[in-house]
């Protein structure tokens, strides 16, 4: 007769990869663990799965307990379970991945986490458990992703220029786009509104200001398009806002 108390014998974490951009770069969401094991080092935002809760339910529980973040969308990207992974024994983890607009949330750490910051995803190095694993396989699925859905306006405030559309696929992609070829495809496409309206309070000459044309965008990701931007590759200096829009 088959017995499965054998089989119950692991326990379940969910982990959040959330990304943003700001200032040019691809961030990440980490916290800083304020319990062992890896008390005061940095992890990716997650925890333990409750008896009874669902998957989703628990990575947007525990998103925001440790970082305040909520309303956010995140979607399942994959399972990791190494027998080794967790030093208290055999957890399994699902992770869960969202790309947000970093000046749409105010972060409070709390929990297990002792911070909750922002940090440039070319500078993370080490993290706690198997984390940096789960975030090179996020990231390598965002590069993947973002060439086949127009996903990079998730990372923008309402109000963007082309500039700011361009650093952010450039910050992604990890290339240098040619600035002509890149407007003339992201226009092409019809998913931007021109608002009639040019930055305030720059240095230089203030550009014009686009949004985001939701309707456009479901009619694009219906049809799944291609959107490769990454034709043309500059050999130049990477762009910078100076009001050439």
């Amino acid at each position: 007769m088959l017995t499965l108390d054998r089989f119950f014998k692991s326990a379940f974490t969910v982990d959040n990869i959330i990304f943003g951009f700001d200032k040019d770069d691809l961030k990440v969401l980490l916290i800083k663990r304020q319990e062992d094991p890896y008390r005061n080092k940095w992890a990716l935002p997650g925890y333990f799965v409750k008896e009874n809760e669902d998957l989703d339910a628990a990575a947007v529980r525990v998103l925001e307990e440790l970082t305040g973040l909520k309303d956010v969308y995140l979607e399942q990207v994959s399972t990791f379970g190494k027998v080794s992974r967790h030093p208290s024994g055999r957890v399994i983890t699902v992770a869960y991945y969202s790309l947000v607009a970093i000046q749409k949330y105010d972060l409070l750490a709390s929990s297990i986490a002792k911070e909750a910051q922002w940090v440039k995803v070319k500078d993370v190095e080490e993290l706690s458990f198997d984390h940096l694993e789960i975030l090179k396989s996020c990231y390598q699925r965002l590069k993947r992703k973002v060439r086949i859905e127009p996903i990079g306006f998730e990372l923008l405030p309402t109000k963007f220029t082309l500039t700011d559309l361009q650093l952010v696929y450039e910050a992604i992609l990890e290339v240098r786009l040619d600035k002509r070829n890149f407007r003339k495809k992201i226009l092409s496409m019809n998913l931007l509104v021109d608002l009639d309206e040019v930055q305030e309070g720059v240095a230089h000459r203030p550009a014009r200001l686009y949004k985001f044309y939701e309707s456009k965008y479901q009619e694009f990701l219906a049809k799944g398009m291609i959107f490769d931007l990454s034709e043309g590759k500059s050999k130049k200096s990477k762009s910078t806002n100076n009001g050439e829009e």
